[in-house]
């Protein structure tokens, strides 16, 4: 890991969604220092499935020597942000740095997005990080070495990354044009604005809920991120702002060779994330991003399948021999599947009512989630050479509906690769 300096010691953070993942850790990476860190949140009572509330968060931030304010704060709304910017000022004298962390997401396209779900993902992604800074800058003016640090990607017009899901990209777009904009509109003030975003899927709640059980295995963990945020807020704002950067290659001009250290599972491959053109490289040699030859042979060989209806035929008849009652109440889920290629047609898959059940055409009850692809990736996603999260990344497959439900199937193709 990245050893501390002390350069933020008496420092005051204000991190939005530090109560767990990703604006935790950077929490506590500052906190080694003796940083003050605002813990700006809306999670004050602990949830059934997520762990960590602004208290719990609190807690941990000054275990490690540093000192938290913990701040009920919804990012959507002006009165509340202010409060905790103004609560901060009270109690540290001051703000030096703001991370814009709290995000929502939703993978979905035009037509499966509620307007709800949009509005919430604009309202906290970009308006939030607008609001969050607008609200801060007055007070980083004064900081002898001001950083906003946005956790965005870099902005990235390839249309692969708005198909599939352009609500959740415009909005996560717009914290990126908060950097473009801000970092010239404050260049002359000193304030840096930077955006920092992962290589590859970092663990949290988030990916854990829509990558499905197993899925940290092929995540870095937030430390990664902490070390590369710590990195840029430690620099000269003055002189390193309006940059766009992706934390392994950060951590690199400090020396961090060993990035094994970061990963959950070190001998398992690596599940890129989004909005960066070298996914396809990613693929086609993973194991210059710490993929294991076993992964190579078993997930991303481009192997010939063969390509009639039998082969389609062949995998539901598999998946009819597993079904049960069991299986049944632990997915909960209907799917639909729309072909195309040698085996055009659909399909589908009730793992939602009586015992299960499954066939051609459409479902007997609404679909809760509808993947569409080729007969031949169909084929390769259920034997295991084709694994369904790089696939529907690389857009070989199209998913629509409730995506945690979606990822729930990759238990079911786990059972059916030995026996196809």
């Amino acid at each position: 890991m990245l050893s501390n300096t002390g350069k933020l010691a008496g420092r005051t953070l204000f991190i939005t969604g530090a109560s767990r993942g990703i604006g935790k850790a950077i929490a506590l990476k500052a906190a080694l220092d003796g940083a003050n860190i605002v813990v700006a949140a809306k999670t004050v009572d602990p949830h059934p499935k997520l762990s960590g509330t602004i208290f719990t968060a609190a807690k941990e931030i000054e275990s490690v020597g540093g000192r938290a304010l913990p701040c009920v704060v919804d990012v959507r709304d002006e009165g509340s942000v202010q409060q905790a910017v103004n609560d901060a000022v009270k109690q540290f004298g001051g703000i030096d740095i703001v991370i814009n962390n709290a995000s929502a997401i939703s993978l979905t396209g035009t037509l499966e997005t509620p307007m709800k779900k949009y509005d919430l993902m604009h309202q906290i992604n970009t308006r939030g990080t607008y609001l969050v800074s607008k609200l801060c800058v007055p007070h980083l003016l004064k900081s002898p070495n001001p950083h906003i640090l946005n956790i965005s990607p870099p902005l990235n017009m390839n249309p692969r990354w708005f198909k599939n899901h352009i609500a959740y990209t415009m909005a996560k777009y717009g914290m990126s044009q908060c950097v473009l904009g801000m970092a010239e509109e404050f260049r002359d003030d000193g304030i840096a604005c930077n955006a920092l975003w992962p290589r590859t899927a970092i663990i949290t709640a988030a990916m854990e809920m829509l990558g499905g059980s197993g899925v940290d295995k092929q995540c870095r963990k937030p430390e990664i991120m902490a070390d590369a945020a710590y990195v840029i807020i430690c620099k000269e704002s003055k002189s390193f702002t309006g940059k766009f950067v992706i934390d392994d290659e950060i951590l690199k001009t400090e020396g961090i060779t060993d990035f094994d250290q970061y990963a959950v599972d070190p001998s398992s491959s690596l599940m890129p994330d989004f909005f960066l053109d070298e996914f396809d490289k990613y693929v086609e040699n993973a194991k210059e991003f710490g993929a294991t030859s076993k992964f190579l042979g078993s997930k991303l060989q481009e192997e010939d399948s063969p390509k009639t209806d039998s082969q389609v035929e062949k995998v539901f008849t598999k998946i009819e021999a597993f079904l049960s009652s069991e299986l049944v109440d632990k997915t909960k889920a209907v799917y639909s599947f729309t072909l195309t290629g040698n085996d055009t047609g659909k399909w589908y898959l009730d793992l939602k009512n009586g015992s299960g059940a499954c066939g051609r055409g459409d479902p007997p009850s609404t679909a809760d989630a509808t993947f569409a692809m080729s007969s031949e990736n169909f084929f390769k996603m259920f034997t295991g050479s084709l694994k369904p999260t790089t696939a529907f990344m690389s857009g070989k497959i199209k998913i629509s509906g409730d995506m945690s439900k979606a990822m729930k199937l990759e238990t079911l193709m786990g059972k059916l690769k030995s026996k196809l």
